[in-house]
């Protein structure tokens, strides 16, 4: 007897798609009875069931519902209150380094069905973008309908979902299985598992699999709840995030966000941060900062005075007065965070936003290498290094968003401040949007305003 919860050949042969879209379209995109006897035929129950609690929400199956609307740092905040953040490097380990070789994708979600972490397959990440299954989403079937992570949370069970058994069509192209992890202790949910990609996503082995690796994190909770708290993982996963930040984008002057470890609720020792304490830099001390943190190879006395001034008389004299001051200034503020000299390097791992955003444009994480981006790196600095690093990474967000990104990206990116008065990029949205699009009319106003005022 099959499963309810799994994805059987009996359920889809080779070749069904268009039989399930036809299922799907009958039942939800006309609203009909769910009861019918086709659709009682063809779809398994608990989606059925599930598509039936997604149309008494008055859900749109058609629209994207699942845009994210956390802010960095309403973000950083529930990861590092999440108890699941204490085995992401066991996920790193037993389910995300194998996921890119089958083309897919390992997203983590709290109890409430918010994307918190996800890593795999660059390009099915790419692709899952334009349905915003993206870190910040709301992915709970009380916002997108019936999906493997939202449905497997209401359920409380672990779950397949199949391309159009999804309730909002934009879901089609993927299958997904979920399964809930639970707190060893209490027994209450604290989030769910997915993998996400193409058929790979629903085999029959990829629900034992999950359930087998949730198990393991449900063991190791149990373990970190009864040890003292453990320090982070020198290395971390593709889930981790280094324990201090410096953001440089879009403020004249830098911030610096350490972290202490912490306990979370239950008792566990927290790898990421569990309290993190910012401080604001000097546009200076911002500059020194930045330089240290990209050429992490260390540089001369000489070279890093260079690069913050083209003015050469008493310039490394200068640098070392200032070099007294901002380790004087770290000592109270980050004293984990420390300095060598000759060369000047930084030996405490220092990550910059500015750099986040190049890494999830490599992974071709468009959406989210965008929303990371907020603004030139240190607008109001001079210094030659500091210039060199602002216009490699505009360039390279531009150069990659004209090149990959889908139209909904690009036309995001032509609304920021950088590509305002680009033509270039406003005339790349006009030729990617569909010829009966809506947004081509603001598009055409957009180029007409650039034109109108370059010949004024």
């Amino acid at each position: 007897m099959s499963s309810p919860w799994t994805i059987t050949p009996a359920d889809s042969p080779l070749g069904t798609f268009s039989r399930q879209e036809r299922l799907h379209e009958a039942a939800i995109g006309d609203r009909t009875d769910l009861r019918s006897g086709a659709v009682q035929a063809g779809v398994r129950r608990l989606v059925r069931e599930s598509w039936q609690r997604s149309i008494s929400l008055r859900l749109d199956p058609l629209t994207a519902q699942a845009a994210p609307t956390l802010s960095a740092d309403e973000l950083e905040r529930l990861r590092a209150r999440n108890p699941l953040a204490a085995v992401l490097p066991v996920i790193n380990t037993l389910l995300v380094r194998h996921a890119s070789e089958f083309g897919l994708i390992v997203a983590v979600a709290d109890e409430s069905g918010r994307l918190l972490w996800i890593d795999g397959d660059s390009s099915v990440r790419t692709r899952a973008e334009d349905m915003y299954f993206v870190v910040g989403a709301d992915w709970s079937e009380a916002r997108v309908g019936t999906s493997a992570p939202g449905t497997a949370l209401a359920l409380d069970h672990g779950i397949q979902i199949q391309r159009a058994e999804h309730f909002n069509q934009l879901a089609h192209p993927f299958s997904c299985t979920a399964v809930p992890i639970h707190d060893p202790v209490t027994g209450a949910v604290l989030g769910v598992i997915d993998i996400t990609g193409g058929d790979a996503a629903v085999a029959p082995q990829t629900l034992p699999l999950v359930e087998a690796a949730v198990a393991a994190l449900e063991a190791e909770l149990r373990i970190q709840s009864l040890s003292a708290p453990r320090p982070a993982p020198a290395r971390p996963s593709g889930f981790t995030a280094p324990g201090i930040l410096l953001n440089v984008l879009g403020s004249d002057h830098g911030a610096l966000h350490g972290a202490t470890p912490a306990s979370t609720p239950g008792g566990f020792g927290a790898p990421v941060p569990g309290t993190r304490h910012s401080t604001d830099l000097s546009p200076r001390h911002a500059e020194i900062l930045l330089l240290l943190a990209w050429h992490r190879q260390g540089l001369s006395a000489d070279r890093l005075a260079g690069l913050l001034s083209d003015e050469q008389p008493h310039a490394v004299e200068n640098l070392r007065a200032e070099m007294v001051r901002l380790r004087r200034a770290l000592t109270v503020s980050h004293p984990q965070l420390r300095i060598g000299s000759r060369p000047y390097r930084l030996e405490t791992s220092v990550d910059t936003d500015a750099g986040r955003v190049l890494r999830l444009l490599a992974r071709g994480a468009h959406r989210m290498a965008l929303a990371a981006y907020r603004g030139t790196v240190l607008p109001g600095s001079a210094a030659p290094g500091v210039a060199e690093i602002r216009l490699e990474v505009g360039r390279r967000l531009r150069q990659t968003l004209l090149s990959d990104a889908s139209v909904e990206v690009l036309l995001d990116y032509a609304r920021t401040e950088d590509a305002a008065w680009d033509t270039e990029v406003w005339q790349a949205c006009l030729e990617l949007l569909p010829a009966r699009s809506p947004q081509r009319a603001a598009v055409v106003a957009n180029l007409a305003r650039i034109e109108a005022e370059l010949c004024a």
